[in-house]
Formats: structure tokens, C-alpha cells, sequence
């Protein structure tokens, strides 16, 4: 990772575009509003509200993040984005039903200046949704290049200096890494092909990578995670990010498995278990959709808790997670789990979590964060896949050849260094000799 060009103050509006534009995106958008008109404040935002220290902690020198990278204004943000549904933003955010009736009028007359634009979607990929605004077109390649008209448009019509885009749709069916993903020119054959193993994610991400805008990955699909894609966004020098946005039982997995292991706590089973009854929920009520969840959900402990590494502790321990919709919850999840531990001389312990979240509330932070860290990853000519950004995926991707960190201090550690290595100060350690030599 090379820094091509000195950070500077982002200048002229910035685009965020949202492929889904349902209740994580409506929640995020009316958040954002309402952050600027002053009525809120933008809890969870590491951008917003985070800070960093620099230097020893005897300089005392602990700046706002958002003082010490140059991020783009929350005043500069322009939205935009595709949706199956022809509403607009403030009846979106009514029927998702994750804000309120009274904080969303406060915010209703800018929600409905946003319209989402035709979405490319087949139900082949999303069985439980069928869509009314949709795009038509002969193959992949002419919806590919439909959606780039799109995004022209879009920065012509907004005044954007700079777009990112974020992928807020539902979890599509799984899909393996195959041929056609193995490099761009298969690839684009297979759009031009229609092939089946192409999904309408791929294809976003194609006209974003193509046209030199900046990816992030909010779902478990396979999506940029293929060779023709990471070598595309080589090629055209851009940053992409993904892939899930960390969110509810996850993130507690995150915090608490790590606790465990610093411990050297014996891990048996650890059974997962969810209800949610928002539009995440329906999709995933589908097998194949589930699988695709399944798969990142599931890697989170194997990677943390390191198997081969302490066999005596964590060899075949029994984990287990489970999605179940439940409509009445609505947009308010619950993740339960139980965890079977065990410690000194073998004696077995439980621990049990209920975690009471709201899926939408913790995944708004989440994108406007990534919209802003990677549109300086764009500006400072980083490219390919964003490493530092781990801590907001369930499912983070890696190089070839490494192997996913997904320990929620050791990704904290790593972004922080980043903004430091990008600034030009030192890293830091926290060895915290020197206060003692």
C-alpha cells in the first residue's frame, strides 16, 4: 500500500450510491440529515466521533479523527442509488419502520427530493423479492452499461466532484468462484453471455470499477471477491472494501471471542441463533440466500480462535448459527447465544448473550464511514483491496495467500495505524517501554 498523493481537503461534492435502497440505506441517509440539520448525533461513527492518539501518551496528543484525515464534509454528501421499488426516501423509511414517525418529519422534506433509480435484479438471485422498478436489457453487458449512464447522469446532475458506491441489497443466492470469475476477460465475455454464474451485484460492481469509482461490499455475496474484479479495480486504480457490514452477533463474536483466546479459555460450542422481520429477514428465510450468510458468519471463529494453533482448546468445538424470520420483530433483531467454555483443569463454564439490537441502527455508521475513508483511500491513490477497513465486515476480504484478520482490536489497531502511516506519524505499538527505560 503506497501513498501516490499527499492528503489533501477534499474539494466539491461527494456521491454516495447505494445499489438497495431500503432500510439500512433510509436509516443511514435521514441519520446523515439529521446530523446536519443538528438534531442528532452521529453515534457509532468512528469518522464522526472517533479520535486517534498520536505520539507518546505523555504529548497528550489525541485529535478527532475527523480533524487529522482529510474527510469529506458530511455538508458535501449528495445521495443516490437503485431500488426495486419505485418509492421515494420518506416512504421507504416509513414502510422499513426502523426511525420514528417524528424524527423522520423533520427530515421528510429532503427524504423526498430522493428517488431511486432502476434497479438491475433478477429473482433467480433473490427468490424471496420480486421487483416493480427494474431495469431491461438483452445481457449483463448492456445492464452494465445501463447503470453507467446512470452514474454519469447522476455526478452531472449533482455537481460531484467524487461518487463512491456501497452495495445496501439484499444477500444473494451462494455462488462458488468459478471460471468465468477468474479473470476480466472471461468475465466480460460472460456478461456479454449472460452467464448464469454472473449475479446483478457483479454487475454493479463492474460499472462502478470500470468507470474508476471506489466499492464497498455490505453483503456476504460473493460480489468483488473474484479475481476479474480485484484485477479490474488494479488496473483502474480503485480502492474496494467488503464484504458484510458487522453488525449485531457478529460483532459481539468480534469482542468476545478474542477475550477468550487472550485468556486461554477453552471453547466446546458455540450456538447462534436469530430472529429479525425486516426485508434481511424474508431474504434469508430462502436456503440459498442463507448459505451465503451462513458462510460468513461462520468463519469469524475458526479464523480468531486459531484451531491448529491451540489444539488443546479449540480443537472441534461445535459452532452452530441459525437465521429464523419472524415479521413481528421487524427491523429490532435478536441474537442469542449460548457459549460452552471451559478453564482450569477442564471445568466447564457458560456464558449466555441476548443481544437486543437494531440492525439498521448499527449498520448506518457503517456505510457512512466507508463512504468517507474510501473516498480518501481514493484520493491518496491506494487501490485493490482496503485491508484496513476489516473492522466493519463480518467476512473481511484478504490478499492472495494471506489469510483474514477478523479480531475486532487487532482490525481497530490496523485502521488507526493506516491514518497514522497516512499522515506521516508513527505507528504505534503500545510496547510503552521507553516510558520505563
Amino acid at each position: 500500500m503506497e501513498i501516490k498523493h499527499k492528503p489533501s481537503k477534499p474539494t466539491g461534492k461527494l456521491g454516495v450510491l447505494t445499489p438497495g435502497m431500503g432500510a439500512v440505506t433510509t436509516t443511514f441517509i435521514a441519520g446523515v440529515q439529521a446530523v446536519r440539520q443538528q438534531i442528532a448525533k452521529p453515534i457509532g461513527s468512528l469518522t464522526q466521533m472517533g479520535s486517534i492518539r498520536l505520539g507518546k501518551r505523555t504529548d497528550n496528543r489525541v485529535p478527532a479523527i475527523k480533524d487529522f484525515v482529510s474527510l469529506a464534509e458530511l455538508d458535501d454528501i449528495v445521495f443516490g442509488g437503485w431500488d426495486i421499488f419505485e418509492e421515494d426516501m420518506y416512504k421507504a423509511a416509513l414502510n422499513a419502520g426502523v426511525l420514528d414517525k417524528e424524527l423522520l418529519g423533520t427530515v421528510k422534506p429532503f427524504l423526498e427530493t430522493i428517488m431511486p433509480m432502476k434497479a438491475v435484479f433478477d429473482q433467480k438471485y433473490v427468490k424471496k423479492l420480486s421487483g416493480t422498478w427494474v431495469k431491461k436489457g438483452n445481457n449483463w453487458f448492456e445492464l452494465a452499461e445501463r447503470l453507467k449512464e446512470d452514474i454519469l447522469n447522476f455526478k452531472k446532475e449533482n455537481d460531484c466532484d467524487r461518487l463512491v458506491m456501497i452495495w445496501c441489497a439484499s444477500t444473494e443466492i451462494y455462488i462458488e468462484p468459478l471460471k468465468v470469475h477468474n479473470d476480466l476477460e472471461s468475465f466480460e465475455k460472460g456478461l456479454r453471455e449472460n452467464n448464469p454464474d454472473i449475479a446483478p451485484s457483479m454487475v454493479y460492481a463492474y460499472a462502478a470499477l470500470s468507470l474508476g469509482i471506489p466499492f464497498a461490499n455490505g453483503a456476504p455475496n460473493l460480489t468483488i471477491d473474484i479475481p476479474a474484479l480485484a484485477e479490474l479495480a488494479i488496473k483502474n486504480d480503485v480502492p474496494v472494501a467488503g464484504k458484510d457490514f458487522k453488525t449485531g452477533q457478529t460483532l459481539m463474536k468480534t469482542i468476545l471471542a478474542p477475550g477468550l483466546k487472550a485468556r486461554l479459555l477453552g471453547l466446546n460450542g458455540w450456538f447462534s441463533t436469530n430472529i429479525l422481520g425486516n426485508r434481511d429477514g424474508e431474504v434469508l428465510d430462502d436456503p440459498e440466500s442463507f448459505k451465503t450468510k451462513e458462510k460468513s458468519k461462520l468463519s469469524v471463529l475458526e479464523h480468531i480462535l486459531q484451531p491448529k494453533v491451540y489444539p488443546d482448546l479449540y480443537n472441534n468445538f461445535y459452532h452452530k448459527v441459525r437465521i429464523n424470520y419472524y415479521p413481528p420483530r421487524g427491523d429490532n433483531k435478536e441474537g442469542w447465544d449460548n457459549i460452552d467454555i471451559f478453564g482450569w483443569l477442564g471445568y466447564p463454564m457458560q456464558i449466555k448473550i441476548d443481544f437486543l439490537c437494531r440492525d439498521s441502527i448499527l449498520a448506518a455508521p457503517i456505510i457512512l464511514d466507508l463512504a468517507l475513508f474510501l473516498d480518501l483511500s481514493k484520493r491518496i491513490g491506494f487501490r485493490g483491496i482496503q485491508e484496513w477497513l476489516s473492522f466493519y465486515f463480518k467476512s473481511p476480504m484478504f490478499g492472495p495467500g494471506l489469510y483474514p484478520e477478523h479480531d475486532l482490536f487487532i482490525q481497530l489497531m490496523k485502521l488507526k495505524n493506516t491514518l497514522r502511516y497516512i499522515q506521516g506519524e508513527n505507528l504505534i505499538t503500545h510496547l510503552g517501554q521507553e516510558y520505563y527505560d
